[in-house]
């Protein structure tokens, strides 16, 4: 899991690339997230640990039925831990990146 997590930090979506350098180094509200973060079997996009919240990027794949139910089944198990879980469709992040900030701030 530990070499997943390294292939996907080093291969970024283009929204992730936007959205990581709007939250590395505790650049917004001076909360610490972390990228291709490791819950139980599951990868998070982004999680902040000090929020117990993950923040997931749909890109068109999401649409599909079988890996929007895997997504279900992924999210009730996140959820479970207490983990609330925010997700974003990549076109938000490369078109309304503000908007998603501001979202993301509100769950503080």
């Amino acid at each position: 899991m530990k070499h997943d997590r390294r292939r996907l930090r080093k291969n970024l979506t283009p929204a992730e690339k936007i959205l990581w350098n709007a939250l590395r180094n505790r650049k917004l509200n001076g909360i610490k997230f972390t990228r291709q973060h490791s819950i139980s079997l599951f990868v998070t996009d982004f999680y902040s640990a000090a929020k117990k919240l993950a923040i997931e990027l749909d890109g068109k794949i999401h649409l599909k039925k079988d890996v929007a139910d895997y997504d279900k089944q992924r999210e009730e198990f996140i959820e479970a831990w207490g983990i609330k879980i925010l997700r974003f469709k990549n076109e938000e992040i490369i078109e309304r990146l503000p908007m998603v900030l501001e979202k993301i701030k509100n769950c503080f």
